[in-house]
């Protein structure tokens, strides 16, 4: 093994406290063993440090920046953990970390199941995408169990197409076998259905509709469920998939009125259409939103009133070299 440690160059390499955690959670080296082998090449953080950015920036395995080990090398670890557990063990341990460091018991007893479909990039295969038709996206749906304080329990990806029905019977399926000692379970109404007396009656477990709260169109909800609140921590890597909305700047005149009255006959004019593409909550954000200033290549002030300043600074000289 190299003598030489790696500098910390990149925001996802751990640091010396994290290192701590991590390093007694992953499985002790072959040549440590009684069975023996050949001491590996790159040191344990290294290939950590490694995983981890491929996960922060999502990047191929074969575009690993160079100061790394080899990708094969950083691959060929990640299966065999993946495979025998080892990220799943992490994982739960370190929920185990926070849930008794926040005073709770070290396993959960109640969920809180939810679904998201995010669009696939074009390396996807057919067999492993689809079309969800509910939120018009193609791609991969992914399903998450959490506790009550928005910690993962257990995680699903499957296509877009699967209904969240069919995907609960196997997530919640696995969660008995491997987190017995859980009791209820949240979801909301796309839980509802047989899927409720089928998880009362084969898993032991109750099943929670939880219905969106009474109102006319959108209602704004006190405070995001531990459920949506996994939402960013799944993809706070990925850009805004559309820009944010602005007013226009204050120097373009506003738009007329919506009815106008013609000044003889004082028939009113056909009205405007509105637009339709936006809600009442976000056109009060756009209004109450202060514009951005837009750059201009134009000077701020005008050329005529430039060309009088100057001619009245000329005259001006003149007359004191004239006194």
């Amino acid at each position: 093994m190299p003598s030489h440690a790696r500098r910390r160059r990149y925001p996802s390499d751990t640091t010396v406290a994290e290192w701590a955690l991590l390093e007694p959670l992953l499985p002790v080296p072959a040549w440590r063993t009684k069975t023996g082998g050949r001491p590996e090449k790159h040191p344990r953080r290294q290939i950590v440090d490694a995983i981890r950015y491929i996960v922060d920036n999502g990047t191929k395995w074969r575009a690993l920046p160079a100061d790394y080990p080899p990708w094969e090398t950083v691959y060929g670890f990640f299966a065999r953990w993946s495979q025998a557990g080892v990220v799943t063990w992490i994982r739960d341990q370190l929920r185990r970390r926070i849930r008794t460091g926040l005073g709770r018991c070290p396993h959960p007893v109640a969920l809180i199941v939810d679904s998201q479909s995010v669009k696939a990039a074009e390396t996807v295969g057919r067999d492993s995408r689809g079309y969800d038709a509910g939120k018009k996206i193609n791609g991969r749906k992914r399903h998450f169990a959490v506790d009550t304080k928005g910690l993962p329990v257990m995680i699903m990806v499957t296509a877009a197409d699967m209904s969240d029905r069919d995907a609960a019977r196997q997530m919640l399926w696995r969660i008995r076998l491997t987190q017995p000692q859980i009791t209820q379970v949240w979801g909301d109404s796309a839980y509802s259905g047989q899927l409720v007396t089928w998880v009362d009656d084969f898993l032991r477990m109750t099943l929670g509709i939880v219905s969106r709260p009474q109102g006319h169109g959108r209602v704004r909800r006190p405070a995001p469920t531990p459920a949506g609140r996994a939402h960013p921590r799944l993809d706070h890597a990925s850009p805004p998939q559309r820009p944010r909305l602005r007013t226009p700047p204050a120097n373009r005149r506003s738009p007329p009125e919506l009815v106008t009255h013609h000044p003889d006959d004082q028939t009113p004019e056909p009205q405007r259409p509105p637009n339709r593409l936006l809600d009442q909550e976000t056109a009060e954000l756009a209004l109450n939103t202060e514009p951005r200033p837009i750059p201009s290549s134009k000077p701020s002030t005008p050329t005529r009133s430039l060309a009088r300043l100057r001619r009245g600074q000329c005259r001006l000289g003149a007359r004191r070299a004239a006194g």
